[in-house]
C-alpha cells in the first residue's frame, strides 16, 4: 500500500485538530451519565486542541489509514473502535437507564448501524483476520461489535469510561488487556469515546478506529499506529 501521503504544516495539523475535536463535540460524547459534566467544561477546549497535537503524530492528522490497515492485516494488533452513531450525541444516557434494558439507554439509529455494518465489511474486504472481540456492556457497544460480523462478542467492564481514570481499575485492566495481546490476529475493542480519552488523550469520532502496537513498555499498553475514519 502506498505510503507517500504529505505531512501536514503545523498550521495544517492545528487546523485538523481544532476540526477533530469539534466533530467530536458534535457526535456522541460519551457514555456515561457523568459525561455531559465533564464535556460541560468548553473552558479547556484550548488545552485540549494542545494536548491532541502532542499526541498524534502529524501523518495520523492527515488522514492516511494506510499503515492502519496494513498492521490489522498482519495481526497481533489492536482495534479500539467507538461505537456508531447514537443520538442525541452528547450527555450520556438518559436518566434513570438500566445497564439490562436497551429502551432505557441512547443507542444507535440507522446511521449507526450501518456505519457498523461497514466496517464488520471494511475489515473482511481487507482480509483483517479477528481472533477476539470484547466489547463494553452498554447496547450501542453491543449492537456495535454484533453487527460488524466479525466474530462471538464478549463483554468487558474494562471498556467502560470512569470517573477518574487517574485512579481506574478498569483502566488498569485494559491497558492489561491490550499490552498482553499477541494474536496470531486481531483484537477488536468497542467501547466508549471516554475510555479512549483515558487511554490515548484524545477523542475518537463515532465509528472510528484506532490501531495499537501492542507493547508492556507504553503508558497506554500499546503505541498508536493509525486511525481508520467511520465509514461514510
Amino acid at each position: 500500500m502506498p505510503h507517500d501521503m504529505p505531512l501536514k504544516t503545523p498550521t495544517e495539523f492545528t487546523a485538523s485538530a481544532i476540526e477533530r475535536w469539534s466533530r467530536a463535540l458534535r457526535g456522541p460524547e460519551e457514555d456515561v451519565v457523568i459525561e455531559s459534566r465533564i464535556l460541560c467544561q468548553l473552558g479547556r477546549v484550548a488545552l485540549y486542541v494542545l494536548a491532541l497535537s502532542l499526541s498524534v503524530t502529524p501523518g495520523l492528522a492527515a488522514g492516511d489509514s494506510n499503515e492502519a490497515w496494513t498492521a490489522l492485516v498482519k495481526g497481533g494488533h489492536v482495534a479500539l473502535i467507538r461505537h456508531g452513531n447514537a443520538p442525541p450525541g452528547y450527555g450520556g444516557d438518559p436518566p434513570g437507564f438500566k445497564i439490562d434494558d436497551c429502551k432505557t439507554q441512547r443507542n444507535l439509529d440507522e446511521q449507526g448501524r450501518a456505519e457498523a455494518r461497514a466496517l464488520g465489511e471494511a475489515f473482511r474486504n481487507h482480509g483483517v483476520r479477528v481472533d477476539r472481540i470484547l466489547s463494553s456492556p452498554w447496547c450501542r457497544c453491543l449492537e456495535t461489535a454484533r453487527l460488524m460480523a466479525v466474530g462471538p462478542v464478549e463483554t468487558s467492564w474494562a471498556l467502560v469510561p470512569d470517573m477518574n481514570p487517574s485512579v481506574s481499575v478498569r483502566l488498569r485492566e485494559l491497558k492489561e488487556i491490550v499490552a498482553a495481546w499477541r494474536g496470531p490476529g486481531t483484537l477488536v475493542l468497542v467501547t466508549h469515546a471516554l475510555t479512549v480519552r483515558a487511554l490515548l488523550g484524545f477523542l475518537p469520532i463515532q465509528g472510528e478506529t484506532v490501531v495499537l502496537k501492542p507493547g508492556s513498555g507504553s503508558a497506554a499498553g500499546g503505541d498508536l499506529v493509525g486511525l481508520i475514519a467511520a465509514p461514510e
